[in-house]
C-alpha cells in the first residue's frame, strides 16, 4: 500500500482524478452512493481495474472490497462465466429493430428462475422498474397514492420517492401529497392508514426484508391488508433477489406479491433491472386486452443482446454452484470474526455489525451509543489503511477465506484506535479532515 510512516494511506493520483470528475460529472460520480464526500477526506480511491473479490486504485493500491457496485457484484469482478457470456453476444449484435431470440431466453429464464412472476418486462436500472410498477398499480386500481416503507433508504430517482427525501429540491409539492408512508414490520399501522386513505391507495412497496429479517406473519399479513383494500403489493427485491434466494425474499419466505422488481445481482455489474408479476397486471402494458393503453416500460437499451445474456449466465451460475448458500456461509464468517474483534477491543457495542449473512451492514456508535458520522470516518480510514475498501460488509462470492482473515484483522487493528477515541471521548484528532457525510442530506 501507498503510505507514509505513520499509516496514512496517500492517494495523489486519485485525489487529482476526484477533481477533474468534479469539474466535469455533477457530484464528481454517478451515484450518489459512489461520492468522495461518502468516503474520509482525501482518501476516496478511484478504481483502475477489478477481478474477483479485490480491486485496484489509479495509485496502484490494491483493495478486499465489500459491497461492490452498490451491491450489483454478487460473483466478484469480471466473472469467467458472466463475461465468455457477453462476449460470445458482442459480435452478433447487440440492439435492433425487432425483439431478439435473446430477449424470449432471458425472460423464459427469469421466470423459471422466479415462478412466482407470470411475465417480465426488462430495463436498465431499478428505479425505472419500480416506477413503472407504481405507474401500473395506479392504472389499475384509478387510484393517485402511492404508500412506501417510511423505514427504507431509496427506491427510485423519480418524483414520487424522491419527494419524500431531504432533498427533494425541484419537485413540486402536489406530487409530495400523493406519496404517503407506512412503518415496517407493523401491520396496524398500515391498516389505519389504509383506512384514512380508504379506496385512494394504489400500492404498498416495500423492500420485503433488508437489515432486520420481517416479524413473523408480517409479509403474509400485508399480502392480506392488500386484497382486503384492493391495492397492488409491490416488492422491491433489488436487494434481496438473488442475496435471499434465487427467486428473492418472495422465494424464500412464501408471499407472493402482484408486482416485483429485481436488478443488482441480476447482472453482475451489467446494466439490467425487471419487472415481473401477474399476468392480468402486467398485460395491461401490452397489446393483448381491449382497456386503455398503459405505457409500463419502452427504452430503446432494455433488451441489449450482452446485458441479457449477462443475466442468464448469473442465473445459471447461482443455480449450479448454490452461490447464495456461498454469501451466507461468508457472511456468517466475516460477521462473527468482527463481533470477536470489535468484543476483544471493548468496542463491541459501538461497531455494530446488522442484516443478513448475505448482505450485512455496520453502525459506528459514540460514546452515548448514538449513530455517529465522526466514528464511521475513523473506521473507514482505518479500513483503507490497511487495503479494505468497504462502506458495508455486503460480500461477493469471489471472497475467500483468507480475504475474510484480512478483513477481520484490519477490522481488529481499526478497532483500537477505535477504542482510544472513546477513551478520549472525542474521535476528531483521528479523522484528519471532515467526517463523511449521509447521502440524503438537504444541503450539500
Amino acid at each position: 500500500m501507498n503510505t507514509e510512516d505513520t499509516g496514512e494511506l496517500l492517494l495523489p493520483r486519485s485525489r487529482t482524478a476526484n477533481e477533474r470528475l468534479h469539474a466535469l460529472v455533477p457530484g464528481g460520480a454517478h451515484t450518489y452512493a459512489k461520492g468522495d464526500d461518502q468516503y474520509p477526506e482525501n482518501l476516496a480511491p478511484v478504481i483502475s481495474h477489478g477481478r474477483g473479490a479485490h480491486v485496484w486504485d489509479v495509485d496502484g493500491n490494491r483493495y478486499v472490497e465489500y459491497g461492490s457496485g452498490l451491491r450489483s457484484v454478487s460473483l466478484g469482478h469480471a466473472h469467467p462465466r458472466v463475461t465468455e457470456a457477453v462476449r460470445r453476444e458482442l459480435d452478433r449484435g447487440s440492439n435492433f429493430v425487432r425483439p431478439s431470440v435473446v430477449e424470449l431466453e432471458a425472460a423464459e429464464r427469469f421466470l423459471a428462475t422466479v415462478p412466482t412472476a407470470e411475465m417480465v418486462k426488462f430495463a436498465k436500472n431499478g428505479s425505472d422498474a419500480t416506477t413503472a410498477a407504481v405507474r401500473l398499480a395506479r392504472a389499475a386500481t384509478g387510484r393517485p397514492r402511492v404508500a412506501l416503507c417510511a423505514d427504507q433508504p431509496f427506491f427510485s430517482v423519480d418524483d414520487w420517492f424522491i419527494g419524500t427525501t431531504p432533498m427533494s429540491a425541484g419537485i413540486p409539492a402536489a406530487t409530495n401529497e400523493l406519496t404517503v408512508t407506512f412503518p415496517y414490520g407493523d401491520l396496524a399501522a398500515t391498516q389505519e392508514l389504509l383506512s384514512r386513505y380508504r379506496d385512494e391507495v394504489a400500492c404498498l412497496i416495500l423492500e420485503p426484508a433488508t437489515h432486520t429479517e420481517p416479524p413473523p406473519g408480517y409479509l403474509a399479513g400485508l399480502r392480506e391488508l392488500a386484497d382486503r383494500h384492493g391495492c397492488v403489493l409491490i416488492f422491491d427485491e433489488m436487494i434481496t433477489g438473488f442475496r435471499w434466494s434465487e427467486a428473492g425474499a418472495q422465494g424464500l419466505y412464501g408471499v407472493v406479491p402482484d408486482l416485483s422488481t429485481f436488478g443488482k445481482a441480476l447482472g453482475n455489474g451489467f446494466a439490467v433491472s425487471a419487472l415481473a408479476g401477474r399476468r392480468e397486471l402486467m398485460e395491461l402494458g401490452g397489446l393483448r386486452h381491449s382497456g386503455d393503453r398503459v405505457f409500463l416500460l419502452s427504452t430503446t437499451h432494455g433488451a441489449e443482446t450482452h446485458s441479457l445474456a449477462a443475466a442468464m449466465a448469473v442465473q445459471t451460475t447461482y443455480a449450479e454452484e448454490g452461490v447464495t448458500a456461498r454469501l451466507h456461509a461468508l457472511g456468517e464468517r466475516l460477521a462473527a470474526g468482527v463481533r470477536e474483534a470489535a468484543a476483544a477491543t471493548g468496542v463491541g457495542e459501538h461497531v455494530v455489525v446488522r442484516g443478513r449473512a448475505s448482505n450485512l451492514v455496520f453502525t459506528t456508535l459514540d460514546e452515548n451509543r448514538q449513530p455517529s458520522q465522526q466514528y464511521r470516518t475513523l473506521f473507514l480510514r482505518r479500513l483503507l489503511a490497511g487495503g479494505v475498501l468497504a462502506p458495508s460488509f455486503v460480500v461477493s462470492s469471489a471472497l475467500g477465506d483468507a480475504d475474510i482473515d484480512h478483513t477481520v484483522d484490519v477490522v481488529a487493528q481499526a478497532c483500537v484506535v477505535y477504542r482510544k477515541a472513546l477513551d478520549a471521548g472525542d474521535p476528531t484528532p483521528w479523522l484528519a479532515g471532515r467526517p463523511v457525510k449521509p447521502v440524503f442530506r438537504r444541503l450539500a
